[in-house]
């Protein structure tokens, strides 16, 4: 007699823990959601429902002079440190991964030591280590935008070396190896072998050192000048005298660009596979 294969139903425990991962997402996207809706209000003041939706406040976003040039700093100084970061993140992941030296545990976790401290103790070690060397030398990059790429390459570096580590760790060194045992040159192989195969540890290191720098706040916000405010500190002094939709459009306008980012990154390389 032919028998049917048999269905079970699913869990109770199953159900439980997809219903926990949605309320995780909803919970994670609910600013986000919130945010975008209140950018569209059609009045000054927050009020729920809103009288109506406008595209006003984008429109007043764009003409705030100090967004314009905020946003315009903190792409230089995130473009700049994004790529110091990462080509250091680069030659320290290969010295990590391919070879074994004393204290090699010790640099990595020095490496990747401003991930554990908050963002604000960072800013003020910096700004009394800026001042100390003022003293010193009589330049004073507190208020430079030297200073502040400095301070930015110290968010980079740890994201690139954790990125990059793990993209390198799921390499196939045996390829890499028979480069070498044909006649290739350890640059040759090194070029043609390992860096191409390197380039979604690499993408995933830009993108997030990239976002995580021009959306800084804490280290930045002791070591900017008048003519060099970064964005998010210019948004954060246009709350202290103003309550409008503006700031959620600017913030609407960021999402998208973050947005665009990462869809134009994985059209490239499977961010999934090392993050």
């Amino acid at each position: 007699m032919k028998t049917w294969p048999h269905h079970e139903s699913r869990s109770p425990s199953r159900l439980l823990f997809h219903a926990l991962i949605v309320l995780l997402y909803l919970f994670l996207l609910l600013p986000v959601a919130a945010v975008t809706y209140v950018s569209f209000f059609d009045s000054q003041f927050l009020s729920f429902p809103p009288p109506g939706y406008t595209f006003h406040w984008f429109a007043n976003a764009l003409d705030q002079a100090d967004f314009v040039s905020g946003f315009l700093t903190s792409t230089q100084v995130a473009l700049v440190a994004t790529v110091i970061g990462v080509v250091s993140g680069v030659l320290a992941s290969l010295a990590l991964v391919k070879f074994d030296f004393h204290g090699k545990a010790a640099i990595k976790v020095f490496l990747m030591a401003p991930l554990l401290v908050p963002g604000i103790v960072i800013g003020t070690a910096l700004y009394v280590f800026f001042l100390q060397i003022a003293q010193m030398t009589g330049y004073n990059a507190t208020r430079s935008m030297a200073g502040l790429v400095i301070a930015h390459v110290m968010l980079t570096i740890p994201w690139s070396v954790r990125l990059i580590v793990a993209s390198m760790g799921m390499l196939d060194r045996s390829v890499e190896e028979a480069a070498r045992n044909l006649g290739a040159s350890a640059w040759t192989a090194f070029w043609r072998i390992t860096l191409p195969r390197m380039r979604s540890g690499i993408v995933a290191a830009a993108l997030f050192s990239f976002v995580v720098s021009f959306e800084n706040l804490e280290v930045s916000v002791l070591l900017v000048s008048p003519g060099n405010t970064t964005l998010p500190i210019a948004m954060l002094q246009y709350l202290e005298w103003s309550m409008d939709p503006t700031l959620a459009a600017a913030s609407t306008i960021q999402i998208l660009i973050i947005g665009a980012l990462l869809l134009i990154s994985d059209r490239f390389v499977k961010l999934s596979q090392v993050v």
